[in-house]
């Protein structure tokens, strides 16, 4: 897949995710997907990942990773599988680049599980904004979306998810401990003084 090609298909599928996610997602939006490609784009950098079709592979499965919450919120890294390959049957990947892009996607599903550099680089750039300075309107976003979903039910609630969460997640990339765990640990105590 060339550059241009790349943006066409990346055009789509924001067209695609701009009309079509439930407006209740404010936090799986268009702006999440744009920031997990950034942040894979840099972690890539950081780990040394340099060849072109590797590239072009996480970037793919950046873009795909939430396409699933078009059609449902529980299990939509399989349904974000099943559009990645239906859009891509004709634009010359090998099943094997395929296999890759999909193995990256369902190694964000929460508990991450990440077995090469790829699908730890796209676990991390999916959650990198944990250990950034944005982190609170980020996760303000994730808040509301928890409770328009009527997956929490109060303040108190989501403070402890957050906190259990928080403790039982890690950073998978040398980059990511580095660059990004020193802020994460820092919300995790605040986080942990707002429930005291």
């Amino acid at each position: 897949m060339t550059e241009s090609g790349f943006q066409r298909l990346k055009a789509d599928i924001f067209q695609q995710l701009n009309h079509g996610l439930d407006p209740r997602l404010t936090y799986h939006s268009t702006v999440h997907t744009s920031d997990v490609m950034q942040q894979a784009e840099r972690i890539a950098a950081s780990e040394g990942i340099t060849d072109p079709r590797m590239l072009i592979l996480l970037q793919v499965a950046a873009l795909f990773h939430d396409t699933g919450f078009l059609y449902s919120y529980k299990d939509h890294e399989k349904k974000s599988c099943e559009m990645m390959e239906k859009a891509l049957a004709d634009r010359m990947f090998k099943p094997s680049e395929l296999a890759t892009i999909k193995n990256m996607i369902m190694a964000t599903k929460i508990p991450q599980s990440a077995h090469t550099l790829p699908e730890m680089i796209l676990c991390d750039a999916d959650l990198d904004y944990l250990g950034r300075a944005d982190f609170e309107p980020i996760s303000d976003r994730l808040r509301i979306e928890m409770f328009n979903y009527d997956m929490v039910k109060t303040e108190s609630e989501w403070d402890q998810l957050q906190v259990n969460f928080f403790e039982s997640h890690s950073y998978l990339t040398s980059s990511s401990q580095r660059d990004r765990n020193p802020m994460k640990l820092q919300q995790l105590e605040k986080l942990r003084q707002k429930i005291r």
